[in-house]
């Protein structure tokens, strides 16, 4: 049975949002491409689990979170782009990067340096624009430990962007066993 054509709109609807957050978590747009495109197709796979009270975007973006899951867990480890090899790239497209690639390419390599745990909210709730409670949902974990691992990114960001961190430090939360 095909999904309804006002879902197929709804899903529509959403796809630049999906992509923007694709790619914030891929740093690459092929890959990126390939997480939207199987976001999609699990969408339309499963369109009669939507619940028309909720919200799409909300919806496609956990969904989305957990194919990337399903990624890195399948590929043991995501690969990164360091800051050469973005400024190399924007130099062969020609693109105009703006009187500000410096601190573009600084902010892509300090964020391509948090950990996924501490990336995935703090862009959802910066870029995205989800509240706190949307990106938990989203993500499947308490709200508090959304509000925590936003805090120690921005703090890590903070302190990298700022010349005052080092780079292999990052700010975590540690387990007491």
């Amino acid at each position: 049975m095909d999904a309804p054509d006002s879902f197929r709109n709804q899903l529509l609807a959403a796809i630049p949002r999906l992509r923007r957050y694709a790619r914030s978590l891929v740093f690459d747009a092929a890959p990126a491409d390939d997480l939207v495109q199987s976001t999609l197709e699990r969408a339309l796979s499963h369109w009669h689990q939507f619940d028309q009270r909720r919200d799409m975007v909300l919806w496609l973006l956990s969904i989305a979170h957990n194919a990337f899951l399903d990624g890195r867990r399948r590929d043991a480890r995501m690969q990164v782009l360091d800051p050469q090899h973005i400024e190399a790239h924007q130099d062969a497209h020609g693109a105009d990067p703006g009187v500000d690639i410096g601190l573009r390419i600084d902010l892509n390599a300090a964020l391509a340096r948090l950990p996924p745990e501490q990336r995935q909210p703090l862009l959802l709730v910066s870029v995205e624009q989800l509240s706190y409670a949307e990106c938990a949902e989203a993500l499947g974990i308490p709200i508090g430990t959304v509000m925590s691992r936003v805090s120690r990114a921005r703090a890590n960001l903070r302190e990298w962007l700022e010349g005052r961190g080092r780079p292999d430090k990052v700010r975590t939360l540690r387990r007491v066993v």
